[in-house]
């Protein structure tokens, strides 16, 4: 299950929700993993590849879609038991911004992601776009 604000930094409150479908695949023996994402009612399509750096045990984690079939600059963290945060750089409409990605209750079963977006250096955060993952 996604929810997804439909305009982002606009203080906007109208969110869209919707179903993926989700495909998982260990990558490098376990250091890393991808994941494809495509959805089920409307067209969407996207790739997670998360790499684990084992010098610093912090997980890199880019994303791509399907509409601009760039890959995005990574967000990096750490995961403590079932929970993470990761972030990073990139901007948005032309504009810097911070990203941050918090992943919590991840388990065999079920696991939930949360994306914000800061134009101030992370002082605030919108969370523009939430998933519930439920294995099948």
């Amino acid at each position: 299950r996604n929810r997804r604000l439909r305009t982002l930094l606009s203080g906007s409150d109208d969110w869209e929700e919707f179903e993926t479908k989700v495909e998982s695949r260990p990558l490098l023996d376990g250091r890393g993993n991808m994941d494809t994402y495509n959805g089920v009612d409307l067209d969407l399509s996207a790739v997670a590849l998360r790499l684990l750096d084992p010098t610093t045990d912090e997980w890199w984690i880019y994303w791509a879609n399907g509409r601009s079939g760039r890959l995005d600059p990574p967000v990096i963290g750490r995961m403590d038991g079932t929970e993470g945060t990761f972030f990073g750089d990139d901007e948005y409409a032309g504009n810097p911004i911070r990203v941050r990605f918090v992943w919590c209750r991840v388990g065999d079963a079920a696991a939930d992601w949360a994306q914000a977006f800061s134009r101030d250096d992370g002082a605030t955060w919108e969370t523009n776009w939430t998933m519930s993952f439920t294995r099948a």
